[in-house]
Parts: C-alpha cells; sequence; structure tokens
C-alpha cells in the first residue's frame, strides 16, 4: 500500500545584513559621486569592476584605483519576461554583460531605456557590440542600482 504525503507550499524569507568591507565601500561611495571605479592588478594589468580587492587571476591583491567611463559595449545580453525569486526588478527586463571603457572585465547591469514590452522593438535595439551609456539615479544610496540603467547611444 502507497503512503500518501502532505506537503506545504510556502515561501522562506532570508534578511541578511552584508558588511561590504573596504574595496566595495570605497566602490559603492563611488557610485553616490557618479563615478565607478575599478582596482588594478599590478601583475597583469587588467582594471577590474567592480573593483576587487585581489586580481583573480593572478591571484594579487589590488591597491591601485582607476575611474572608468559610464560607457562601454554590450559582450552579451539576456530578456527576461517572467518573474522568478531574486529579481532585481519586476519583468521585461534585460540583462547584459557591458564591458566599461577603461575596464578589462564584463560589468553585469540593465539595459534599458525603450519599450521592452515589445520584443521585436528589443531585438531590433539590442545587439552584441552595441554601445550604451550610464543612466544614474537621481538620489543615490551607494547601492549597485544608483545606476538606474544603461540605455543604447
Amino acid at each position: 500500500m502507497a503512503k500518501e504525503f502532505k506537503t506545504l507550499l510556502t515561501e522562506i524569507k532570508l534578511p541578511y545584513e552584508l558588511a561590504y568591507g573596504a574595496t566595495w565601500t570605497r566602490f559603492f561611495e563611488g557610485m553616490k559621486e557618479k563615478k565607478i571605479y575599478g582596482t588594478k592588478c599590478s601583475r597583469c594589468g587588467r582594471i577590474l569592476v567592480p573593483a576587487r580587492t585581489f586580481c583573480p587571476r593572478c591571484f594579487v591583491d589590488t591597491d591601485e584605483w582607476v575611474e572608468v567611463s559610464p560607457q562601454g559595449t554590450v559582450l552579451t545580453w539576456s530578456y527576461a519576461n517572467y518573474r522568478y525569486f531574486g529579481m532585481p526588478m519586476d519583468p521585461p527586463f534585460i540583462s547584459a554583460l557591458i564591458k566599461l571603457d577603461g575596464a578589462d572585465v564584463g560589468f553585469l547591469h540593465i539595459v534599458a531605456g525603450f519599450d521592452l514590452d515589445d520584443f521585436d522593438v528589443v531585438r531590433q535595439t539590442v545587439k552584441t557590440g552595441m554601445r550604451v551609456k550610464a543612466v544614474w539615479e537621481d538620489e543615490r544610496k551607494g547601492h549597485i542600482m544608483d545606476i538606474r540603467h544603461f540605455e543604447p547611444l
């Protein structure tokens, strides 16, 4: 005889606090001033954005700070039109890996500033290799979303 098990459908929330540390604190303080900072590896010379305490390629500490441009090139992108847990905003939205001018690694953020409800418009507008610029929030708090989104140039 098979047993019947009952299930409970619920949602668990996990509030937490994250200590930024010295590197992320400086990075996010720059965001308040509409500045994007990276750290430079003294061995390979790469500029890492967001700033990091060490180079993940060379494993050396990074202590040189470099301001990079709020403009860049889309390396790859993804269109989200459905809701899932932990989303940065309500859909539809575009997540893109953006190589900011002056940086050597991709920076993950949102591309917007045009009609995202019509996927045909999205396909005609968003292209790998397209140029974008940061659109800043009026009131910045030292958070990654101080950049509201990036929009096509």
